[in-house]
């Protein structure tokens, strides 16, 4: 094969070599390598188990002692004289750590975890270590990287991968995938995860990045995908408790997901089928005019804050959410929104009014806030659509003009 920057190359596998020796002497030391205990669930056969070892964990845990060696010195000074190196750990570490520390964390621990890990502890095989370095070039001297997030989704089933838009996707997970990459991630799952009917999913973020392009917010678009779900289905949605990203197919992190996400909200589990992920798509995509409408962006706030609480405050904030969404006259005007004839306007008015005067949220009031907030963002134009609603109410405008609305 041909090697790309020989001269790196050549340092870079002293440095792997050399951090083997040492690692190898501390277990001959005494040191324990940990495990992790791994459960392969198969879908009518029996589970499987395996012990993984934590190279990465072994690894991190010596860092400092690593970078203090004298090849690890020798490695960093020769990815200083390399500009796509730099380019390269800025892009996977951020502004945070110094260039040495960046360089050290991306590319020589990096480095290092990746044939490790090939090896399945620390005897040397140098097929392992060309592959791991040959994948690190790809990445070093590319133009473009590929970013991946990935959390487990509890509470909603697909029969087949569901696109939501802009990289997002809602996908049964594979038997191992996260384990793969973290294998300590059997002790970051939700309990159940990948035996239950509604724990076997993950939402996933996929995006391609430019060279010196950022990386970008998971955890506030999973978090959108997340209010997205819920809107669209009335499901008892959540992410996480943690994501998991990768970057050019390597581990890159694992970050909390955002509270109001990763807290799972009582109700009962249901499937995404197709007519639901189109709506979600939509929701998904109109989240962003909250940004310019602040009414809009409480309404959404206060409906999700009230999937976790309890009367009397669950009425409090539907009241909020609704008023906020379509003003003072919101009973009327949501009858009109969300009933396709007059008994359907009547009943929703009849909850709604209840609401109003501050008795507890029904299940059937509590789902007029949902729906009426799924129709205002699929119309995409809130202040246009009042005025149509009033217009409707004083009868200048038939109800039959307005398009029908589908129950969701």
């Amino acid at each position: 094969m041909a090697v790309r920057a020989p001269h790196l190359h050549l340092t870079l596998r002293s440095f792997c070599l050399g951090a083997f020796v040492f690692l190898g002497r501390a277990l001959e030391d005494g040191e324990e390598l940990p495990f992790a205990f791994e459960e392969h669930v198969q879908r009518g056969g029996p589970a499987l188990y395996e012990y993984r070892p934590l190279v990465r964990t072994f690894i991190e845990s010596r860092a400092p002692e690593l970078a203090a060696r004298e090849d690890a010195r020798l490695a960093l000074d020769e990815l200083a004289r390399e500009p796509a190196a730099e380019i390269f750990a800025r892009a996977h570490a951020g502004a945070g750590p110094t260039e040495e520390q960046a360089l050290f964390r991306t590319v020589l621990l990096s480095l290092l975890i990746a044939t490790a890990e090939s090896c399945g502890g620390f005897d040397w095989d140098d097929v392992a270590f060309e592959r791991a370095y040959d994948e690190l070039a790809r990445s070093l001297f590319g133009s473009s990287h590929s970013y991946a997030a990935v959390a487990p989704l509890l509470g909603i089933s697909v029969v087949t991968q569901v696109e939501l838009g802009n990289g997002l996707r809602v996908r049964a997970a594979a038997t191992g995938e996260l384990a793969q990459h973290w294998p300590e991630a059997q002790g970051l799952l939700p309990p159940g995860f990948g035996r239950e009917v509604d724990r076997y999913c993950v939402l996933e973020l996929e995006r391609g990045l430019e060279a010196g392009e950022d990386v970008p917010d998971a955890p506030a678009e999973l978090a959108d995908a997340v209010t997205a779900i819920r809107l669209a289905t009335a499901a008892p949605v959540s992410a996480g408790p943690v994501l998991f990203e990768r970057l050019d197919w390597r581990p890159f992190g694992i970050r909390p997901v955002l509270p109001i996400a990763a807290t799972q909200p009582p109700g009962e589990p249901t499937r995404l089928d197709s007519f639901r992920a189109e709506v979600a798509r939509v929701v998904l995509d109109r989240l962003s005019l909250a940004d310019a409408d602040t009414p809009l962006a409480e309404a959404l706030d206060r409906w999700e804050l009230a999937l976790f609480q309890h009367e009397p405050f669950r009425g409090e904030q539907l009241r909020g959410s609704l008023a906020a969404l379509l003003g003072d006259t919101w009973p009327l005007r949501a009858a009109v929104l969300l009933g396709g004839s007059s008994d359907e306007r009547r009943s929703v008015h009849a909850a709604l009014r209840a609401l109003a005067d501050g008795e507890p949220a029904t299940l059937s009031a509590a789902d007029a806030v949902r729906r009426a907030l799924v129709e205002v963002l699929r119309d995409g134009d809130r202040r246009s659509l009042v005025g149509s609603l009033d217009e409707t109410l004083l009868g200048l405008r038939d109800a039959h003009e307005r398009r029908a609305v589908a129950a969701v």
